[in-house]
């Protein structure tokens, strides 16, 4: 009987311990949005660095539910500013397209395509547009949905199409975040 006990003591401190999502907190820039973990990084962020990405987000996210690719634009931007960076120095820009570009329109629209449901992405997408994050919709799949520029939250723009936004800011220096 010692012997079990003693196998089963031993293996319980021999495991790992795992945060999981308690290890997880607010951010300073946006604390509604977008928690993060503390880390001890073997890649240190430059403070003087300057970041330019663009995130696609072609999915749409559960009704009722902020859009988890949404949400990683705000981890970024928490992550960075708890990393020492000036929040001035971190350029971020979404492209939407496909079921990803509903979750960018008023209620009046999204309601339309969510069985009158309120789009949950709005207040996300307004403190991300006050942080400087700028949006654009794809004008194949607007016109595809029949979204209008009218139908746009506030902040929102209407670009040619996903592949024309991408191509623009690529030129103007923001790599593509792969997540």
């Amino acid at each position: 009987m010692r012997f079990i006990i003693s196998f089963f003591i031993f293996m319980a401190l021999s495991m790992p311990a795992l945060a999981g999502p308690e290890a997880f907190h607010a951010g300073t820039a946006i604390p509604e949005y977008g928690k993060i973990a503390d880390v001890k990084s073997d890649l240190p962020v430059p403070a003087n660095a300057i970041f330019k990405v663009r995130f696609d987000v072609a999915k749409g996210g559960k009704v009722g539910q902020v859009n988890r690719q949404l949400e990683t634009v705000a981890r970024f931007i928490n992550m960075h500013v708890a990393a020492g960076m000036s929040e001035d120095n971190i350029q971020l820009a979404v492209v939407l397209h496909g079921q990803g570009a509903v979750d960018a329109t008023r209620d009046t629209y999204y309601g339309t395509r969510h069985e009158h449901a309120q789009n949950t992405n709005a207040a996300l997408i307004k403190a991300l547009v006050a942080h400087k994050v700028r949006f654009y919709v794809c004008g194949q799949t607007a016109a595809y949905y029949g979204i209008a520029n009218e139908d746009l939250l506030p902040g929102v723009n209407m670009a040619l199409s996903a592949l024309t936004a991408h191509a623009v800011l690529n030129n103007e220096g923001y790599a593509l975040n792969p997540f």
